[in-house]
């Protein structure tokens, strides 16, 4: 395996995680597919925020483990699931870091969804 290059989050790329104020409901194809007033606000630099849900809060009878990984100096090894909708499979829809880098441990046993690919609400408290 080729030795990956790790960054650490600076000034001119923060990230920070916070929790989110507020519940977090997501569909994939008009199911609901996950549902936490536990989730992660995730925001990397200028990239828009990401809603990083517990998997304990996610539907996993409607999971399917892809082949598909990705690789964020600043986060790790990505995983992709993709999901179960009411009607069709959506591939790839979410992804997480099983093994999170340090500045970001907190996503461990989290995952994000692609707004693409799914509704993602959040309502505040």
């Amino acid at each position: 395996m080729t030795e990956r290059h790790v960054l650490e989050p600076t000034a001119e790329h923060p990230i920070t995680i916070t929790p989110t104020a507020g519940r977090v409901v997501v569909r994939v194809d008009g199911a609901i597919v996950a549902d936490s007033c536990a989730a992660l606000t995730l925001q990397e630099s200028t990239y828009p925020a990401v809603q990083y849900i517990p998997l304990r809060d996610v539907d996993g009878q409607r999971l399917r483990h892809s082949q598909t990984t990705t690789y964020c100096p600043y986060k790790g090894e990505a995983g992709y699931y993709s999901v179960a909708g009411a009607r069709v499979v959506v591939d790839d829809a979410l992804w997480c870091y099983e093994r999170p880098y340090p500045a970001v441990a907190a996503i461990a046993g989290h995952v994000a969804f692609y707004p693409d690919k799914a509704d993602i609400s959040v309502t505040p408290d």
